[in-house]
């Protein structure tokens, strides 16, 4: 279900807090187009978190921390990279108001991203909105080969050890499929949501942001939930 944004202004990284807090986010239709429209699908894309799979030759490259990985030290250049043009994804939904509410909701802390460098050069990362015990996934992009990948790993390990209920990807792709994504109906989505949003919230930086968290440890604290 999507419902077309007739009074732009009014949304807020308040009002995206209590449209995610409902299962609704918004999407614009090209990075050009100014307008949002609300979406509601009828079958959601979650992540188990006490089944996400990792391939054998990612979990080497995850523990040889060929990637150096980061937390929200690169927000506003990881959502640039998510709404650039890359070979099989010439456009992309993230338009400059997407950039800009979502920036809000960094700067309240319900905005988190994963980086992936290589030197200097952020070369991968992902971002996605944190409320309660869940997380939704927004977007993720990568210029050197799995990059967004382990960002995906290193971020599942944090929401594990920070107590997290609910990975939302919004919907499933193939891609996503090989860690283990799958399709569940409205209902049972606003299920899981509910029980997310319910008690104490999760905590996204209980492993520490400000330090590198090693790769094996990520592997470690993924196996101690299957």
């Amino acid at each position: 279900m999507t419902s077309r944004d007739s009074a732009s202004s009014e949304i807020t990284p308040a009002v995206l807090l209590r449209a995610y807090a409902c299962g609704i986010f918004p999407m614009a239709e090209s990075a050009d187009d100014p307008t949002l429209f609300w979406v509601e699908p009828e079958m959601r894309g979650v992540i188990p978190l006490d089944g996400f799979r990792v391939a054998s030759r990612l979990a080497r490259t995850v523990r040889s921390d060929y990637f150096r990985v980061t937390v929200n030290t690169a927000f506003k250049a990881t959502i640039a990279g998510c709404a650039a043009p890359a070979a099989g994804r010439e456009d992309t939904w993230i338009n400059k108001r997407i950039r800009d509410l979502y920036g809000g909701l960094y700067e309240l802390g319900h905005c988190h991203s994963v980086e992936a460098w290589q030197g200097d050069d952020l070369v991968g990362g992902l971002y996605g909105v944190s409320l309660g015990r869940a997380f939704f996934g927004e977007s993720m992009f990568h210029t050197a080969r799995d990059a967004s990948k382990v960002a995906l790993v290193h971020l599942v390990a944090r929401l594990i050890h920070g107590g997290f209920e609910l990975l939302d990807t919004q919907y499933v792709t193939e891609h996503l499929k090989s860690f283990g994504a799958a399709e569940v109906s409205r209902r049972r989505y606003t299920a899981l949501l509910d029980k997310a949003l319910a008690g104490a919230p999760g905590d996204f930086l209980k492993l520490p942001a400000d330090q590198p968290v090693p790769g094996a440890r990520a592997l470690e604290i993924i196996a101690s939930r299957q």
